[in-house]
């Protein structure tokens, strides 16, 4: 069963909960044993498909934002998992491996890197503050805390889906659609080149009055509103390209022009 689509579906609350519920307790089951391993990374491509569904972005979205957006805790989290194991190890002294972490063997090849390499413990939210802060993403700016649900994620999908893809510059605009190469013109009807940023902030066919993409990152009433006429809007527009595209196609075929 489908759960969401673009512009309908689940709440992200509860894509969140479904995700962590099905797809999160799967792929991360006795993490602190193939945490350290150098495919772990197969791993997160799948999680990382699973936040892209929550969040309602494209595959070109930065990684660090996807679990800002989603707020599921960043692969930080195996480490945290990993040291809270080994603190239940020390504590039992009759489990036949409480001398392998406090008494470790030798590594029988370099390229290991079993749990015991790395028992410092980590403060899961701090480092990742810190880590969004260092971070090269695109308005980074406009999250102060990425440990917090983010302004909107109880919005319903489409206006969920459409603010999480203008603060993230990757959507529907003319840029994007030209380096898809699904147009040959990135120009706006008002003649400048048309950005997810410009749509909001500067076209005087659609910009946002009062603060532009800031303003509606804080996902108020009159950002709301924004939202829900614009993505009413761009349905239209997209159901008449469609059509347009569908009647030139069979005009084609029946003259056989092309």
């Amino acid at each position: 069963m489908k759960l969401d689509g673009s512009t309908w579906g689940a709440s992200a609350n509860t894509l969140r909960a479904f995700a962590l519920g099905l797809c999160y307790s799967a792929a991360e089951y006795c993490a602190p044993v193939w945490s350290h391993s150098a495919h772990t990374s197969q791993v997160d491509v799948q999680l990382n498909s699973t936040m892209r569904l929550i969040s309602g972005t494209l595959c070109s979205t930065s990684l660090p934002w996807l679990p800002v957006l989603s707020n599921i805790e960043p692969a930080l989290r195996r480490k945290a998992a990993t040291y809270k194991l080994v603190e239940k190890i020390v504590k039992h002294d009759s489990w036949p491996v409480q001398p392998d972490i406090l008494s470790p063997p030798l590594l029988p090849l370099t390229s290991r890197k079993p749990l015991w390499l790395d028992l410092q413990p980590v403060d899961i939210k701090s480092r990742w503050r810190h880590n969004w802060k260092s971070a090269q993403v695109v308005n980074s700016h406009l999250v102060c805390d990425p440990t917090i649900r983010q302004p909107g994620f109880d919005l319903p999908r489409q206006q969920w889906s459409l603010l999480n893809l203008f603060c993230m510059e990757q959507g529907h605009c003319g840029a994007c659609r030209r380096k898809w190469r699904l147009t040959d013109t990135d120009l706006c009807p008002c003649g400048e080149t048309q950005t997810m940023s410009h749509i909001v902030e500067s076209s005087p066919l659609t910009k946002l009055n009062g603060g532009g993409l800031s303003r509606l990152h804080s996902a108020d009433e009159d950002a709301v509103l924004w939202l829900t006429n614009y993505g009413s809007r761009h349905a239209y527009e997209k159901k008449t390209d469609l059509y347009l595209r569908h009647r030139q196609t069979n005009a084609c075929a029946i003259c056989k022009c092309c």
